[in-house]
């Protein structure tokens, strides 16, 4: 028996039944991770609970920016805090009033099990009081722990609606014959969701990416003391004796340096093009898997796959129709004249490494002209020092340096 049948809350009906569709923008995980990553580090007590706001058109609904909630417990029960969470969501709608936006739903950390029936009180109230067809975004800290490139994001959708909630008469018994409606539950189904990014939130999501691939931890640094005079260090109390200063260890220097913005934007630009390889590699693997466990009715015959009907996979129409389509488009990536593109490329690698040899000439020019310079100063300093002392010795002993014989007076 799966998650999905142990856990009440869950409805048996599929998700396409009610044709609602969410649009996830990328704001709204920017801030739901924010929130938890502040929770956690900070040790927050209580639940990560917050609203989120958006726009719905017919069977479609939007979920474009999130704010967090402030909650309170009532008899063992975690709620809203009614006058605040009213007050912050007319703020939020005065703000986003060009499109205008409204409550859509609210999110929370769940496993991937599904709700618990600690969330129905938060749920029901802003079922009655806000949004009767209110959304439940559920982010999985667990999975977003082992997230890898490629894979899904850690959260879950889901809309509620009020079932018919009967239990199940065993094999062979008869079932009980009632008088009225059978009760009413609230369940929650999972929906199929999109991500839809906007031109500021690229904009927003490019600063992020930059800053995540180099973000380190920094540590305060340790204000300098006034140099010592004369062996004693300057103290406002007064002057103490000089202690030995410890030399700093390399782990120190490796911690003060600092990258440059280019470093940063090269750093960054690695860092998004290997994540793309990633996910590029992770996707061909996967369709290259799926190919290969074909029943073998759908190979060709020099292909041979020795697996059981258990580990063949179901064919798709629909999906051989697009690997197919995917593979005719690759022709279109190849150069017509294969040679005239091989000769470019050469061309231009020529090029390239012709300017790191013109690059080391040069630094190595410019090293040759900074020892010639160096070799210059030194040279004139002992000339210099050589015609003073000859001028010492041409003026006689009475000018010179102290001999035998001489009285100190």
């Amino acid at each position: 028996m799966g998650s999905a049948d142990a856990n009440t809350l869950i409805s048996s009906q599929k998700s396409s039944d009610s044709g609602v569709q969410a649009v996830l923008h990328p704001l709204v995980l920017l801030t739901i991770s924010d929130y938890i990553t502040r929770h956690t580090l900070r040790a927050q007590k209580g639940p990560v609970v917050g609203a989120l706001i958006g726009q719905q058109n017919g069977r479609e609904i939007t979920i474009e920016h999130a704010f967090e909630c402030a909650t309170a417990e009532s008899d063992g029960n975690i709620t809203l805090q009614a006058d605040w969470f009213s007050q912050r969501l007319e703020q939020m709608k005065t703000i986003h009033n060009s499109p205008q936006l409204d409550l859509v739903g609210w999110y929370t950390v769940l496993p991937k099990s599904g709700p618990t029936p600690s969330i129905l009180p938060i749920h029901s109230w802003i079922l009655s009081e806000h949004n009767e067809s209110s959304l439940l975004l559920a982010f999985h800290t667990e999975e977003a722990v082992q997230h890898s490139a490629g894979s899904k994001l850690p959260l879950t959708i889901y809309e509620s609606n009020y079932e018919v909630d009967e239990p199940k008469p065993e094999q062979g018994e008869d079932k009980e014959m009632r008088d009225g409606d059978p009760p009413l539950k609230l369940k929650f189904t999972e929906l199929p969701y999109s991500v839809e990014t906007g031109e500021a939130e690229m904009i927003s999501m490019d600063f992020v990416a930059r800053g995540a691939g180099n973000a380190t931890v920094v540590e305060p640094r340790e204000q300098k003391k006034p140099a010592a005079v004369f062996g004693f260090e300057a103290n406002p109390k007064g002057k103490q004796p000089a202690k030995a200063t410890q030399p700093r260890d390399a782990n120190q220097h490796a911690q003060e340096h600092t990258l440059s913005s280019e470093d940063e934007e090269m750093i960054a630009a690695l860092t998004a093009k290997a994540n793309a390889i990633k996910m590029l590699q992770s996707r061909v693997n996967l369709l290259t898997t799926y190919l290969q466990r074909l029943p073998p009715s759908y190979l060709s015959p020099n292909v041979t796959a020795n697996l059981a009907p258990a580990q063949q996979t179901t064919p798709s129409h629909t999906i051989l129709r697009s690997i197919q389509a995917l593979v005719n488009r690759l022709s279109l990536l190849v150069p017509s004249n294969t040679k005239a593109y091989e000769l470019e490329m050469l061309s231009e690698a020529n090029d390239v490494h012709l300017m790191e040899l013109l690059n080391d000439v040069m630094q190595s020019i410019t090293e040759a002209r900074d020892v010639g310079k160096k070799y210059g100063i030194v040279e004139s300093a002992k000339n210099h020092n050589k015609k003073l002392l000859e001028n010492a010795g041409n003026l006689g002993p009475q000018y010179g340096f102290a001999s035998t014989g001489d009285l100190a007076i």
